[in-house]
């Protein structure tokens, strides 16, 4: 049975350079793109994000940062119109600080 090395036959062969460059490429397929919101979202967003201020009731918010979906569950302390941002401390009194841009869903936890 023929058993393929698959890159690593070639390597001695190829330059330092290529080699980075095929593993950049290959982390870079794992990547995910950040989904675009429309209108209606954006206001069910906001209305979601303005109870929860007012309230102070948890939420779990999806954010999108380093190329990958992220989730926090937490009180969301501040809001800062000047920066478009807001201040979400989570279970273990962590603070955490998201744009406004980067938030792609927000549900209130019953």
């Amino acid at each position: 049975m023929i058993k393929d090395r698959g890159n690593i036959k070639w390597t001695s062969m190829m330059l330092p350079e290529h080699v980075t460059m095929l593993r950049e490429l290959k982390e870079s397929s794992n990547y995910k793109y950040k989904p675009v919101l429309d209108e209606q979202q954006l206001e069910e967003l906001n209305e979601t994000i303005c109870y929860a201020i007012d309230t102070k009731t948890p939420v779990r918010i999806t954010y999108f940062r380093d190329y990958d979906f992220k989730n926090v569950i937490g009180v969301i302390r501040h809001f800062d119109i000047a920066l478009q941002s807001i201040r979400i401390v989570n279970e273990e009194n962590f603070y955490l600080k998201l744009a406004i841009k980067d938030i792609i869903n927000a549900k209130i936890i019953e």
